[in-house]
């Protein structure tokens, strides 16, 4: 069980593909390695970057074994693993078969096809998923842009507190300032909130954030800790020079397509997952060759992840 808050940056990693799309498991234990040597604390897999809903469910297996393989006799390295949205079956098998492997925490989200009315049904499929991993840290997915489930999260705070023992906090990727607060604030700091949105890490660190969960850490892991470093130094002319850098990396994410030119940034780190599945589209060849060049103008190579 998982009951200390996380602190420092956990990772949100890619799947592995190889060239015909199929999962690459051989690649994870070089990844892993990769993250701790960035001094990152952890990953959460299966999640939007790791193209959880492209998954069939024994893929969602094979990940998680492969990572907690490695994970399970790690004290200084956390493994979240996301169980889904949209079906709450499937979502407790998986987190019988997450706690049977080791995984620290489980993590799952507000149904996106049939959505719950309110709260309270959110609240409900918490509960019950919860439930089938009594031994294991149990953390909500709040992800609004991609779920439409647009609850205010200090409502669910209220509606699970003293009735889901496991519940350990929320990922939290939404730019709700004030919900956050509310929820750091919350019975006395009761619950982890771990920050989801890398571009805005500054603003969430001067509400008193102490973890993170974020795709960019796979690659640009040092480029973080030196925000977080200034901050917490009083260097906030520093920090937002960071910050800045995040933000001018992260805008070339929507320049080339979105999401799936993560995986492009990992190529230039020298852990090279594939490409996304479908519904995802992927850059083309000649476009990669004018993307490395734009991050190259970045000075990315000043604050890459090293391997």
């Amino acid at each position: 069980m998982l009951n200390n808050k996380i602190e420092g940056l956990i990772a949100a990693p890619f799947t592995p593909f190889d060239s015909n799309g199929e999962l690459n498991l051989d690649l994870i234990p070089s990844y892993y390695e990769s993250l701790k040597k960035n001094h990152v604390k952890g990953a959460f897999i299966c999640g939007s970057t790791g193209e959880g809903v492209s998954l069939t469910f024994d893929e969602k297996v094979s990940v998680l074994k492969a990572w907690t393989s490695l994970t399970k006799n790690d004290p200084d390295f956390a493994l979240i693993m996301f169980l889904g949205g949209t079906n709450i079956k499937e979502c407790k098998q998986l987190a019988v078969i997450s706690e049977q492997e080791g995984a620290d925490a489980i993590s799952f989200t507000s149904p996106f096809y049939f959505k719950p009315a309110n709260v309270q049904q959110l609240a409900k499929c918490c509960a019950e998923i919860a439930a089938a991993a009594p031994q294991t840290a149990f953390y909500y997915y709040h992800i609004p842009v991609l779920t439409g489930g647009n609850f205010n999260m200090i409502d669910l705070l209220m509606e699970v507190d003293n009735k889901i023992p496991t519940f350990r906090g929320i990922k939290y990727t939404h730019e709700d300032f004030m919900d956050f607060l509310s929820c750091l604030n919350f019975q006395e700091r009761k619950y982890d909130m771990l920050w989801g949105r890398d571009e805005n890490m500054l603003s969430s660190l001067v509400l008193g954030s102490k973890g993170a969960v974020g795709s960019t850490y796979n690659y640009a892991a040092p480029l973080y800790l030196e925000l977080i470093e200034a901050y917490n130094n009083g260097d906030l002319e520093k920090a937002n020079k960071s910050q800045q850098k995040s933000i001018d990396m992260i805008r070339l994410l929507g320049k080339y397509g979105g999401i799936a030119t993560g995986k492009s940034y990992m190529k230039l780190v020298d852990l090279d997952c594939g490409e996304f599945r479908l519904p995802i589209a992927n850059m083309s060849s000649d476009q990669f060759e004018v993307f490395k060049s734009e991050v190259e103008d970045l000075g990315f190579a000043g604050f890459k992840s090293i391997r």
